[in-house]
């Protein structure tokens, strides 16, 4: 994966051309229009109404009405853009519902553009937000882009997938962008439902977070954008980059918005910031208690949604969860791992056994106490503010026991050759002393 060395800005665009690594060019007002192909990889399409029927199944919006199937029977391999701010490093299922329908593009010969906005991430989404996006550094940005991306090929066919970087033609002359800004008012931008209500509830709005549909839509234009994808919360965000495109005289774009996956909670949308999600690199025990833990009443939305499947209305919630909960686990950390999963799960919630495959650390020589919020970040790989948090609510145990909330420093006896316990399925033994 790495960062095409040219940046493009719309007073270069005119005479552009795709690069010979099959990125996407940036064309100007004055270009010639775009003339589909004789012949494609994938031959004339001749079931193109069959086609995109199968690829709107399960999409919430698919507009405007009939554009998809005049663009598929262009006869040529699509160009199909997702684009992902890179503002947290990992992928969970609530991303892999947009990621399936991209996948199913690919799998009927289409070329699937994923953008990494390390861009418009120093900007700030503010879809589904009633307050600007806290900005990232550079280095999140790099080491976020990194990681997501590298998670996203469990979804998506890697040789039909085009990585891009929107900082390649967004980092343009101060000129550039002003030509790009003056092409689209206030009041148009003012018509996003988030930003209509905070303007009621008299919440300040940035001038940055303005152009963020400008800045989302130009990538439409930069990649030659046949389709774009998204959830149902950037539906503003996609119409508008077909806005964008009849502005520099190309064609607009079809979009489909998929479905919101509710989180663990079952209601609000699955998001690391909320902690209801489930990753797709989480360890199998710990994803296939996540998903047990997902309410019954959601279990209809999670097997449409991921496995593609409707469920039958008369199947007991149990056995649909760990049916489930098995084939996930299957899929993202390999075959067998969904059945060692549940064997832990049963063992843990109920038999009420601790699992004999947990690890084992020793405590480090010390002459004082063990400051356990700090212990628990160390050999858990969370925060000392989330160990707290955790302890205060009674989700540490030791050997079984919640440890007493205001319980922060422990003797060293008081960890030697216990099991200790940090919500429904992590385990750690500390070993005995000398």
């Amino acid at each position: 994966m790495s960062r095409c060395a040219r940046t493009l800005g719309p007073a270069t665009a005119a005479g552009g051309t795709r690069n010979a690594g099959g990125g996407g060019s940036i064309l100007g007002p004055h270009s010639a229009p775009l003339q589909p192909a004789p012949e494609s990889s994938i031959g004339i399409v001749s079931d193109y109404e069959a086609q995109a029927r199968r690829l709107a199944r399960g999409a919430v919006d698919v507009l405007p009405a009939g554009q998809l199937e005049r663009r598929l029977s262009e006869g040529r391999p699509l160009r199909v853009k997702l684009g992902i701010d890179p503002t947290a490093p990992d992928i969970h299922l609530g991303h892999v519902v947009v990621l399936e329908k991209l996948r199913q593009f690919q799998d009927e010969g289409h070329t699937v553009v994923l953008i990494i906005g390390d861009y418009t991430a120093r900007v700030g989404d503010p879809s589904g937000l009633s307050s600007e996006r806290p900005v990232l550094s550079s280095e999140e940005i790099e080491g976020n882009a990194a990681t997501f991306t590298a998670q996203a090929f469990k979804v998506l066919d890697r040789d039909r997938t085009e990585i891009r970087f929107n900082s390649e033609w967004l980092e343009m002359p101060s000129a550039d962008l002003f030509d790009l800004a003056r092409r689209f008012t206030v009041a148009r931008l003012l018509e996003r439902d988030d930003f209509t209500r905070r303007m009621a509830a008299n919440e300040p709005i940035s001038a940055l977070e303005l152009l963020y549909p400008v800045l989302q839509g130009y990538d439409s234009v930069a990649v030659e954008a046949d389709v774009e994808l998204g959830g149902t919360d950037q539906k503003f965000n996609l119409l508008f980059g077909r806005d964008v495109q009849d502005a520099y005289r190309r064609p607009p774009q079809s979009i489909l918005t998929m479905p919101i996956l509710p989180g663990t909670d079952g209601k609000r949308r699955m998001s690391k910031s909320l902690g209801n999600y489930i990753g797709v690199t989480d360890e199998p025990a710990e994803m296939f208690g996540k998903l047990m833990s997902v309410p019954d009443e959601a279990m209809a939305g999670y097997w449409i949604l991921l496995l593609g499947e409707g469920l039958d209305p008369d199947r007991h919630p149990a056995g649909a969860k760990r049916e489930l909960a098995r084939r996930l686990v299957d899929r993202f950390a390999g075959a067998g791992e969904g059945e060692a999963a549940e064997a832990r799960f049963d063992e843990v919630h109920v038999h009420k056994e601790v699992p004999d495959d947990i690890p084992t650390v020793a405590l480090e020589p010390t002459s004082g106490t063990v400051h356990l919020p700090g212990f628990l970040a160390q050999h858990f790989e969370i925060s000392s503010s989330e160990a707290r948090r955790l302890i205060a609510q009674g989700a540490v145990r030791l050997d079984g026991q919640p440890v007493a909330g205001d319980r922060l420093e422990l003797e060293p006896e008081a960890l030697a050759g216990r099991v200790i316990q940090v919500g429904k399925r992590r385990f750690l033994r500390v070993a005995q002393t000398g």
